[in-house]
């Protein structure tokens, strides 16, 4: 075939559960991962309509982690699903060639991979067939490949009640027994996916029932797993679904964060201080002056200084004087002395007089 529902196909890149996997590109030269359903696929309705409602969901799937599906054909003949195309190697191409992973390249596999499932599950979706061969590991980050679509072929007529669909060495003991699966079915698959990373193999090798068989009875073996991750692996390979972390609780475990609302661990940016309350006002700050020949005033006395007659100089009151009078007298108290006016007549008594000094004033003054 040249063209498939209107893209070019280049190449052939693999195969898979649900078919051929082709290299085509659009019109305007955009690549694209074009997937073909087998022959026997395609013949049977029910795998049609699985395919159709599983494509629906996969379309609204977003993240960083995952290849977006971009087209589709649900009643083609044969029908096929096209995703943005991401080069790089498989993850399992990668362990081939470079060898097993260290702690942190294990961690940042293990948050993409979290990320993605997040992604996937919040649409309704499981993934029901995550390992290596289906984890692209791009440039900007590992992506998760073929999120959905086990489960249309899963629910076909060529695969017999109680049968496994996946693949043995990462299907979680729902699956081998045949169960209805949830998410935490492919959080145990990724486990099993970070003990390949590290070199080994959680169930060991052999035949696929025996694979199976162990992943519900046995005790995975985490020898090449790094002490720092072996809680988060033993975790996600728990037998009981119940008791697996969710992906979101994994984002915790290996960032060492948690979404829990709580008081932040930083300081904030601005410091609002209460506002002051009108009825107690802040106590005035001592005067700092900046001049170095500057000299402070000597404080005044607390009180004035004690007179030979009993009687001082007050603390100057200053403008305006103070008057008290009534009908036949006036006495006046201002900066300059004490003026008292009886009768018509006025005596001043200045403050800078000796003791006793006054002035007579006549009523013509």
């Amino acid at each position: 075939m040249e063209r498939i529902g209107g893209y070019l196909v280049e190449r052939k890149l693999g195969e898979g559960g649900m078919g051929t996997v082709f290299l085509a590109r659009t019109r305007g030269g955009r690549a694209v991962a074009l997937k073909v359903a087998k022959p026997e696929l395609a013949a049977d309705p029910v795998f049609r309509e699985r395919f159709r409602s599983e494509v629906e969901a996969a379309r609204t799937v977003g993240g960083f982690h995952t290849a977006s599906v971009v087209d589709a054909d649900v009643d083609g003949d044969p029908p096929w699903l096209a995703t943005a195309y991401i080069p790089g190697p498989t993850l399992a191409a990668r362990l081939a060639a470079e060898g097993p992973m260290d702690e942190p390249q294990l961690r940042a596999l293990a948050a993409a991979l979290a990320e993605a499932l997040e992604s996937i599950h919040a649409r309704g979706l499981v993934h029901r067939d995550l390992k290596p061969g289906n984890i692209i590991m791009a440039e900007d980050g590992p992506r998760v490949l073929d999120f959905g679509i086990a489960r249309a072929v899963e629910s076909t007529r060529f695969t017999a009640t109680g049968t496994a669909f996946g693949t043995p060495g990462f299907l979680a003991p729902e699956q081998a027994l045949g169960h209805d699966v949830t998410g935490a079915a492919d959080v145990f698959a990724l486990g099993a996916v970070l003990v390949a990373a590290a070199g080994g193999s959680a169930w060991g090798e052999g035949t696929p029932m025996g694979l199976m068989y162990r992943s519900v009875h046995e005790t995975p073996d985490l020898v090449a797993v790094p002490a720092g991750l072996m809680d988060l692996v033993s975790a996600c390979l728990a037998k009981d679904a119940a008791a697996r972390p969710t992906p979101s609780r994994l984002l915790d475990m290996v960032t060492g964060e948690s979404r829990e609302p709580g008081p932040p661990a930083y300081s904030p940016t601005v410091a609002v201080s209460p506002a002051p309350s009108p009825y107690a006002p802040p106590a005035p700050q001592p005067f700092a002056p900046a001049h170095p020949a500057y000299r402070q005033p000597p404080p005044l006395p607390a009180t004035p200084p004690a007179s030979p007659y009993g009687f001082g100089p007050p603390v100057p009151l200053g403008p305006p004087e103070v008057v008290l009078t009534d009908r036949d007298s006036r006495v006046v108290v201002n900066a300059t002395g004490i003026i008292l006016e009886v009768g018509g007549a006025a005596a001043d008594f200045e403050w800078g007089r000796s003791p006793g000094w006054c002035v007579l004033r006549g009523a013509t003054g």
